[in-house]
């Protein structure tokens, strides 16, 4: 395969390293050993000193090199589900389109769904995502295997409440336990070490106490994380107020029985009061953002307000069938909009400069990186982080020209203007073609199987 040498060198490119101080070169180079970066900086600096080194030089410039970019919400198992719940409420999307759906996959299924899903992310300059929970983690891990990304994988699981299909609904809390621990010592650090495996709670309308707990305390004991959803929609704050005897909902019961803490990544966060925003800085919860998932059926999350209580705040896509658009890109710039849109609504007045476009790119990388428990490893180009990079085309109607390059990132980039990904040291994509997978193969298999 293209791009196996162990040694890279990238040079002649503008570097915007997302480092503590966010230094950016405008001729800058990039030297890598096996799945690390060795150095970095000038151009002037490194070509010299490494050149004859390098199985592989590659001069970049023209274009930009970023950190890959990280999709903290995704169903991986959903993709094939695009387009089949449109325009209806969440139980409903739940109840009767996405569940009914998921719970008939097979493990085949859900290897080509994670398949698919994966070469999407690929393109649009994603180099590790979370996993919100499928049904066959066995099959994710195959194909993220096959893909060369990086991914924290969980297993969706519940053990009461409605709308469940049958073969779901007969899941013991603890059979959702034992499963998940097998998985976690069948694949955590699979795949070369890029593949981890977290528990999964599918939300708080399906999970009982003891799930919840239990859940926390596996979590703890193998230190990995817990991804679950969290404060979507009204009706869910005021069930849990009703039946678990919370003054609010959701979050001030995580918090009453102890499941907030630093290895919670809280999906949408949509519905949850001021109090509970300091709860979760708190805590060091981790909040994934879903801006086009959110706006289509769940609201305006409090991002501001989390990012000013000091909340760890990333960015996801979610599934296709509650985004259509699987693309970070296109969540980037969303994001960067909706929020200004919100300060005049609730207050009255315009503030162009709430989540700024550097904000938002912290979110897409470093906050990511924060998020799925890998900020020492990816997030950002710095000597000793994994090489996990994306190479720009910036030279496009769309992005020229050039005044500022963070703000022409979040404001005027496009998911065409991603030419090549590397993740661990290796090229999944170069030039716009993926290097692990026959992505014509694919797309016709799905074109006319499916």
């Amino acid at each position: 395969m293209p791009g196996m040498g162990r040694t890279k060198l990238l040079h002649g490119a503008w570097i915007v390293t997302m480092d503590p101080d966010l230094k950016v070169y405008n001729d800058g180079a990039i030297f890598i050993l096996d799945d690390r970066i060795k150095a970095l900086g000038p151009s002037s600096d490194i070509f010299p000193s490494f050149s004859k080194e390098a199985d592989e030089t590659l001069d970049l410039s023209g274009h930009w090199i970023i950190p890959g970019l990280i999709n903290t919400h995704v169903h991986t198992s959903q993709q094939l589900a695009r387009g089949i719940a449109d325009d209806v409420d969440l139980l409903t999307w739940l109840h009767e389109r996405i569940w009914p759906f998921e719970s008939n996959m097979t493990t085949e299924d859900s290897f080509l769904s994670t398949l698919l899903c994966g070469i999407e992310l690929i393109h649009s300059g994603v180099t590790c995502f979370a996993e919100a929970g499928g049904q066959h983690v066995d099959a994710m891990a195959h194909a993220v295997e096959k893909l060369g990304i990086r991914a924290c994988l969980a297993r969706s699981t519940m053990d009461t409440g409605e709308g469940l299909p049958a073969s779901w609904a007969s899941e013991s809390t603890d059979s959702c336990v034992k499963i998940q621990e097998e998985l976690f010592k069948k694949y955590h650090g699979s795949a070369c070490g890029r593949v981890h495996v977290w528990f999964g709670l599918r939300q708080i309308l399906n999970a009982t106490d003891d799930l919840l707990l239990r859940t926390k305390e596996l979590a703890n004991k193998y230190k990995t994380g817990i991804h679950m959803h969290v404060a979507e929609i009204p009706y869910e704050n005021k069930y849990v107020s009703e039946q678990r005897h919370v003054e609010h909902g959701t979050v001030t019961y995580l918090s009453k029985i102890g499941l907030l803490g630093s290895n919670l990544l809280a999906a949408h966060s949509v519905w949850v009061n001021p109090n509970e925003v300091d709860l979760m800085a708190k805590s060091s919860v981790k909040v994934s953002h879903c801006p086009a998932s959110n706006l289509r059926m769940l609201g305006f999350a409090p991002i501001q307000e989390m990012l000013s209580a000091g909340v760890c705040v990333s960015i996801g896509t979610d599934g296709a069938p509650s985004n259509n658009r699987m693309s970070i890109v296109d969540e980037m710039y969303l994001a960067s909009l909706i929020h200004k849109g919100k300060v005049v609504f609730t207050k009255g007045t315009t503030d162009p400069s709430a989540l700024p476009a550097e904000c938002i790119l912290k979110m897409a990388t470093v906050g990511g990186a924060k998020a799925v428990l890998q900020e020492h490893q990816i997030g950002s180009l710095e000597v000793g982080k994994k090489a996990d990079l994306v190479v720009i085309n910036p030279n496009t109607w769309t992005m020229m020209p050039i005044h500022d390059p963070i703000a022409s990132l979040v404001y005027s980039m496009r998911t065409e203007n991603v030419d090549s990904v590397m993740c661990d040291g290796q090229w999944i994509m170069r030039e716009k073609r993926i290097l692990t997978v026959n992505e014509v193969h694919c797309h016709i298999y799905f074109k006319f199987e499916v």
